[in-house]
């Protein structure tokens, strides 16, 4: 049986944007910075790696949508932190990120992650952003390391 898998090597002419909602900023930096040290410890090269800001988890969908349009980028880390609220918003605004994310990478059939937290608690995304659970923003930048190389192992 052939197995086809990705690896986590970048050969540095990848172009790569990080969407940061920039709504949390305290947790959402902290995603940032582990997505660019996920990108540079596998090889990309940081004159090809863009940070498009927006205000908010919600604005990440129309972002990467205007992203992938351009044909300027290989593949699209979205990072951010929704963190849930005493009332429905956390609910309207998660769904329509995860929903947003999905759609446009299938419309696109690029490598796009989804980086973007749903918390119950502050110190639930404190966890994810870089202390106990790891940096969940160097995990989808991993994610999109592994699926750049399948993709081109795909097409052989």
């Amino acid at each position: 049986m052939n197995i086809i898998e990705g690896h986590l090597r970048l050969n540095g002419s990848e172009k790569i944007a990080i969407i940061n909602g920039r709504f949390n900023h305290i947790i959402t930096d902290r995603l940032v910075e582990g997505a660019q040290d996920a990108f540079k410890r596998h090889g990309g090269n940081v004159e090809n790696l863009d940070l498009i800001l927006v205000p908010g988890a919600f604005e990440i969908p129309f972002a990467l949508k205007k992203a992938l349009e351009s044909g300027k980028y290989d593949a699209i880390c979205c990072v951010g932190a929704v963190i849930r609220g005493a009332t429905p918003h956390f609910d309207y605004i998660s769904a329509e990120a995860t929903k947003g994310i999905a759609s446009a990478t299938m419309e696109f059939g690029k490598p796009v992650s989804n980086g973007v937290l749903t918390t119950d608690t502050i110190e639930q995304a404190i966890e994810r952003a870089g202390s106990k659970v790891g940096n969940k923003g160097a995990e989808a930048m991993i994610t999109i390391i592994e699926m750049l190389d399948l993709y081109s192992e795909m097409d052989k």
